[in-house]
């Protein structure tokens, strides 16, 4: 029997509700088996400039996650270190588990960036694309992905990062077990 699996990749720099909202909306919509959670080690695309260890935003996703049985965790990118490319990752998973039908969740952001995603046409033979809104940007490309309008849910890691920086409250905006982590071992503080 073929799984149905999406991937939600990112920094989870921290995890925050946007995220979860995300995961559950296109679990539902799409009838899928399960929702992974996949943190990457460096994302090619983007500068990590601030947050924290590779294994702390690993145990803050994992705090997210708990109590939601068809969230999992992937550490694929993150066990193998360095940059990790889609594509790779997904050849790797799709080896490792041929019985599966993957799915690869993007921000609206993303979708605009799919023109310079690393080996993009073969990378679209492996994963089925769902992109989902996010405020300021369209969900317009000719690539053949599947469009989800949410209601915006606009939070950030980046805007969450700011406000701990600022000595203000990130509660609501994080789940409360990722909250009390964050402030336990004061985060994102300096």
């Amino acid at each position: 029997m073929t799984k149905r699996i999406a991937i939600i990749g990112g920094t989870f720099n921290p995890p925050h509700l946007g995220h979860l909202y995300i995961a559950e909306q296109v679990f539902e919509m799409l009838n899928l088996d399960e929702i992974r959670f996949m943190p990457n080690a460096v994302p090619p695309h983007k500068k990590v400039t601030e947050g924290i260890s590779d294994e702390n935003r690993v145990e803050l996703v994992r705090k997210a996650i708990e109590g939601n049985s068809h969230f999992k965790m992937e550490l694929y990118e993150i066990e193998k270190g360095g940059a990790s490319y889609t594509y790779d990752t997904m050849l790797e998973l799709t080896k490792r588990e041929p019985n599966t039908e993957f799915y690869f969740i993007i921000g609206a952001d993303m979708v605009e960036f799919l023109p310079k995603w690393y080996k993009i046409d073969r990378l679209m033979e492996l994963v089925t694309f769902i992109g989902v809104t996010r405020s300021g940007f369209q969900l317009n490309t000719d690539y053949p992905i599947k469009k989800l309008e949410l209601p915006l849910f606009d939070v950030s890691s980046s805007g969450i990062r700011a406000q701990i920086k600022a000595d203000k409250s990130v509660r609501y905006m994080v789940p409360d077990n990722v909250y009390y982590a964050i402030k336990e071992c004061r985060f994102y503080e300096s």
